[in-house]
């Protein structure tokens, strides 16, 4: 990386300070933990066709299910500008304009979520992105239709969990 470069750079007006405090906060409680357990926050956001499906309970209900707490939720519709800044690593992909437009396309529910392992379990019970390649009982195989419509989002990592998250959540919309 030279002079400044960043692995997520960042889209036009977003503030970089407040998502490397973010990530900070985040590494000093992991380390500390509870009772030796890495407790991780992952994002997780319920797009439009899930939405539109009304299967948002089915899919709070795995998350809970499966041990992770809901510390920070809102509903809204993504504008144009926020959809192409939340997914501005892909702007180079053939998919990018599709995607922004799909997010915009109705309104989501954009959840922090909160556990052991919170962003592997995320992962598991979302399912592999096509939902024909999905497993059984997964959010994707049960509830979405096609790879962009495919029901949620989720970070894939720790760093682009510390990335989302403040995009849509400042510290003080989270429950601690």
């Amino acid at each position: 990386m030279e002079g400044g470069q960043s692995v997520f750079p960042a889209p036009p007006g977003i503030d970089l300070p407040r998502r490397f405090g973010y990530l900070l906060q985040r590494f000093v409680e992991d380390v500390r933990g509870q009772g030796g357990r890495v407790i991780e926050r992952t994002l997780s956001i319920i797009k439009p066709d899930a939405v539109s499906k009304n299967v948002i309970g089915d899919i709070i209900r795995r998350f809970e299910q499966a041990g992770l707490k809901i510390v920070g939720i809102q509903m809204r519709h993504l504008t144009k500008k926020e959809a192409e800044g939340f997914y501005y690593v892909h702007r180079e992909r053939p998919f990018f304009n599709s995607l922004a437009t799909f997010m915009t396309s109705g309104p989501v529910v954009i959840m922090v979520l909160e556990g052991e392992g919170a962003i592997a379990k995320n992962r598991a019970l979302m399912g592999a992105t096509d939902p024909k390649k999905a497993d059984k009982g997964t959010i994707r195989a049960d509830l979405a239709d096609s790879i962009e419509a495919n029901a949620v989002h989720g970070s894939d990592s720790p760093a682009s969990a510390a990335f989302e998250i403040p995009f849509f959540f400042s510290q003080l919309d989270l429950v601690r």
